[in-house]
């Protein structure tokens, strides 16, 4: 079956680079308006090129998904640019390492502030407005197989990306006689810029490599097909699903 969201309209945030990014594409070549959100303003114009090479419509929006006031005039802008949303895919987040009896709150709260309750103000912006509208709608938050698999120092991330599975869950019940489905996506190791150090160390690559059957890590690309899934309104009885898609990492 074709994914269709032709006449469909989605938010991205995070979608200037990186997974972002590779979602957005998928969506805008899928046939969706798409509306990227991020703060890094010449990335944003850079990805809104990139998009508009599609043929879609194209915003670009600065936004701090942490900021409460950010979401909220940055949603209201994209509804009056665009006329509606549809979809929304909460992607935006930001990484970090720190050993656990040395991590500060601070370091705790920075990253709960972008990966946990960024997710919160944009989904419960799209939330009023899908309700509101009557007619449906997607949320996909993009989660990590961090949240269901363990690794060192990197516990404010993990705790943040499994309280987006049970967020994910709660809205898939409490939306859906709104006709509002809600999935998260999982994906696994895969070469964006937040990887940091990790992605030059050719012995920790390596190793995870072994670990992966398919013998590689993800690029974002790999992760837009089933970003579109889950967006495609044909699939109106697929909610409250967690799509892990890690080259089969989590299962060896």
């Amino acid at each position: 079956m074709n994914f269709d969201l032709q006449g469909r309209v989605a938010i991205v945030t995070g979608g200037n680079g990186g997974i972002g990014l590779g979602i957005a594409e998928a969506l805008a070549g899928a046939g969706a308006d798409v509306v990227v959100w991020g703060r890094n303003e010449d990335k944003n114009e850079q990805a809104r090129a990139l998009l508009a090479e599609t043929g879609r419509r194209v915003l670009a929006q600065r936004c701090d998904v942490g900021d409460e006031d950010d979401v909220e005039a940055a949603f209201a802008a994209a509804v009056a640019a665009m006329g509606k949303v549809d979809i929304l895919v909460a992607n935006a987040g930001v990484g970090g390492y720190a050993p656990f009896v040395s991590m500060s709150l601070e370091e705790w709260h920075r990253v709960q502030r972008t990966n946990l309750d960024g997710v919160f103000l944009s989904f419960r912006e799209a939330a009023r407005h899908l309700v509101d509208r009557r007619e449906g709608g997607a949320l996909v938050a993009v989660s990590s197989t961090s949240a269901i698999h363990g690794a060192p120092g990197m516990q404010h991330y993990a705790a943040a990306k499994a309280g987006l599975l049970a967020m994910t869950r709660g809205l898939a019940v409490e939306l859906a006689r709104h006709r509002v489905r809600c999935n998260a996506l999982l994906p696994g190791w895969t070469e964006t810029d937040m990887l940091g150090p990790m992605a030059s160390n050719p012995r920790f690559v390596e190793n995870t490599i072994k670990r992966t059957p398919v013998r590689r890590w993800a690029v974002p690309a790999d992760l837009g097909p089933a970003a579109v899934f889950l967006s495609d309104p044909s699939y109106t009885f697929h909610t409250g699903d967690c799509v892990v898609v890690d080259g089969g990492y989590t299962i060896f």
